[in-house]
Formats: structure tokens, C-alpha cells, sequence
């Protein structure tokens, strides 16, 4: 068998989501590899396939470490299992591991057939999900350590006539969730090592961004989160302001789209301020 043969026979075995049992039969193991005085060729195999699946188990405990402080190791280890299973590592980096995990616990959703208060553990247990995963993902991305970024008096300075047509350039580590529990406060204690308690069902709009290699969140009202939303699609300023206003009183929001941009541009949320957004420098 040539060597690259060889290696793909190997990983295709010990990477099987059922074992390497299901893999390959006993004599097709046997025809590849010895057996050793204590143990048969297939069983030799499964040592290596038992290894490969307990790195990824103990990088889905470190990714969700939040979450498997609120399941328990053992139910946590379990999901963790059926999520392997059902989504086999297809990526170089083990850094994509856990990209499905919350769709994964939304797939596997237990129906709540009516019963008062059975849809409040699933659905927190999906936004913590979503909450870590954003985290994991704005801490290993790329940031805006060493960039410039979008101040007020930059937003003030454009001209009223282009500003309505103009695009914010996000910058790359800004996320926003919009969840039905204040899972915030659970991940921000269970991280200092407190005692959290499950909090009660409420809509919860974030804003997850990175400073200083810090990675941070703030809460959003939901027209703040509409409209911040829309910019990070790609949405014009102006079409993006029509979208939060036909959701909300005219009164008064002037005055929070200013509030909202000088925030958001003490945090860094922006690069720049285009006219064409397929025109981006590549140095924002």
C-alpha cells in the first residue's frame, strides 16, 4: 500500500464517528497492521481512535467551559459526544471545532409538549451556547489591536448630503446576539468563579467586541441593536436609521442615535467611513 494510501486509511479509521470498530472489520485490520502479544490489530487501532477522541472532547470542554459548569460534566460530555458524532472535525484547526454547537442543541431541541416552563432550560442553555461561542470567536479572530478606528468627530465631519448614503466599516471583531435570556450575567460569574443561578427570561440584545486583546460585551436596547445590526450587514447609514425608525418613536431618537454612535465609537466598533463598501482600503 503506497504511504498516502497508507495515511488516509489510518485517519479515515480512527476519525470514524462510531469507532474504529465500524470502520473496519477485524481481518481488513489485521491485512495492515500486527497484533502485539496483548492485543489483536483492530484493538491496537482503537487506541489511537479512543486518543483523537478525547483531544476533541477535552476542546469542546475548553470552548464551552461556561456551559458545562451549567450541565454538569457528565451531561455536558454526553452532548459533546452525540455533536462529534453528528459533526465530524472537517477542518486543519480545531479552532472550527465547536462552530455548530449551538445549532447543534437547537437541532436536538427537546419538544416542550405545553408544559409550563419546560422551554426555559433548553433555551438557556442554547444563548449561553451562542454567548461562548461569540466570545471564542472574537478572542481568536482577528481585532483592532494596531488599527485606527472610526472616532466621533469623524462621523461629525461628513457632509450631510453623503452621509445618508454613506457605509460604516465594521471592524472585524464586532458581534451582536440577540437572545432570550441575560445569559451575560451567568457567563460573567461562573468566569470569576461565583455562584450563578439560572436568570429569569428576558430579550437581550449584545454587542461583543475586543480591546486590548480583552474581550467585551455591552448591553443594546433593541432599537440600538436593529440598527447596529443593519450597519454590520452592510446597510447604508441611511437605510439603516429607516430601519430602526419604522420600529420605533420618531421622538427622541435622535437624540439615542447620538448617544449610540459616540459609544460605539469610543469602543471601536467602526474602521471607517466609505462611500462604496467594495472600495475598502486594505489597510482598515
Amino acid at each position: 500500500m503506497r504511504l498516502d494510501s497508507l495515511q488516509n486509511w489510518f485517519q479515515a479509521a480512527i476519525t470514524h464517528p462510531d469507532g474504529v470498530w465500524q470502520a473496519l472489520d477485524p481481518v481488513g485490520a489485521a491485512s495492515v497492521l500486527t497484533c502485539s502479544k496483548a492485543l489483536p490489530a483492530l484493538d491496537r487501532l482503537a487506541v489511537y481512535g479512543r486518543a483523537y477522541f478525547a483531544r476533541l472532547l477535552d476542546c469542546l470542554r475548553e470552548e464551552y467551559a461556561v456551559l458545562k459548569v451549567a450541565l454538569g460534566d457528565e451531561v455536558f460530555d454526553a452532548f459533546a459526544v452525540e455533536y462529534l458524532q453528528r459533526f465530524p472535525s472537517q477542518s486543519y484547526t480545531l479552532f472550527d471545532l465547536g462552530s455548530r454547537f449551538p445549532q447543534f442543541l437547537r437541532d436536538t431541541r427537546p419538544a416542550t409538549n405545553g408544559e409550563a416552563g419546560a422551554a426555559e432550560w433548553p433555551d438557556f442553555l442554547i444563548d449561553l451556547a451562542e454567548l461562548e461561542l461569540a466570545f471564542n470567536e472574537v478572542f481568536d479572530g482577528p481585532g483592532i489591536e494596531g488599527k485606527r478606528t472610526l472616532d466621533e468627530p469623524a462621523i461629525a465631519a461628513v457632509s450631510p448630503h453623503r452621509l445618508s448614503d454613506a457605509h460604516l466599516i465594521p471592524a472585524p471583531c464586532v458581534r451582536v446576539l440577540a437572545l432570550k435570556y441575560p445569559v451575560h450575567g451567568y457567563f460573567a460569574a461562573v468566569k470569576r468563579n461565583e455562584d450563578a443561578s439560572l436568570p429569569e427570561p428576558a430579550a437581550t440584545f449584545l454587542a461583543i467586541t475586543r480591546q486590548r486583546f480583552a474581550v467585551r460585551h455591552f448591553e443594546l436596547s433593541k432599537p440600538a441593536h436593529v440598527l447596529l445590526s443593519a450597519l454590520l450587514r452592510g446597510e447604508a447609514l441611511g437605510v439603516a436609521i429607516e430601519e430602526v425608525a419604522r420600529g420605533s418613536n420618531y421622538e427622541g431618537l435622535e437624540q439615542q442615535l447620538g448617544e449610540w454612535f459616540r459609544n460605539w465609537a469610543a469602543q471601536g466598533f467602526f474602521l471607517g467611513i466609505v462611500d462604496d463598501p467594495d472600495a475598502v482600503a486594505d489597510d482598515l
